[in-house]
């Protein structure tokens, strides 16, 4: 049974290998979830939507950027123990957000520690197309590698055939990079 974090499917990964037999289907649903978890830890952020809770020390000013995004509901703000309700338009007390930033409109993020308590969902609905592609050549790449572990290359009638010593291929180092969050969580 797939893991529900897994960023790849078991059919997308046989159909990149073009495998038809179910024979390591286990092996491969296994490389999958180290692999979305590889992935994860690369880019320092979870992938898909979850509700998240932080308690955040209060700067005075008027924005808050998310720790984890894409931002795509507020579940709760308080300031000092007092709600905080949305702005229902611009020009009325409240909050507004974006996918990255929390504004408050005729409030402030008063100064303290662990005064403010916010809980939001974040996070993407489903994977990106880009970023399960990633993670499907990575699983595949790991499943290749098990056959010549510790091998550079490899000869058999004169010719020779060199391998992959890298972590990554290039191209899915640049889409992790396009993913990855600067700042710790």
């Amino acid at each position: 049974m797939a893991d529900p974090s897994d960023l790849c499917s078991l059919a997308g990964v046989k159909a990149w290998l073009n495998l038809t037999s179910s024979g390591d289907d286990t092996l491969l649903a296994s490389l999958i979830t180290a692999v979305s978890e590889f992935v994860e830890s690369s880019i320092n952020r979870p992938v898909l939507s979850a509700v998240y809770a932080e308690t955040r020390d209060g700067t005075g000013g008027r924005t808050l950027s998310f720790a984890v995004t894409p931002v795509t509901a507020i579940l709760n703000l308080s300031i000092d123990g007092r709600d905080i309700p949305p702005a229902p338009d611009d020009f009325r007390p409240g909050y507004r957000f974006g996918p990255t930033r929390l504004s408050l409109y005729g409030f402030r993020f008063t100064p303290g520690l662990d005064n403010i308590a916010i809980e939001y969902t974040a996070g993407f609905a489903t994977v990106p197309g880009e970023l399960a592609q990633a993670c499907t050549q990575l699983v595949g790449l790991r499943y290749r590698e098990r056959d010549r572990i510790g091998l550079n290359s490899k000869g058999l009638a004169g010719e020779v055939t060199s391998f992959l010593q890298k972590a990554m291929p290039d191209d899915v180092a640049a889409v992790l990079q396009r993913y990855r969050r600067v700042a710790p969580l």
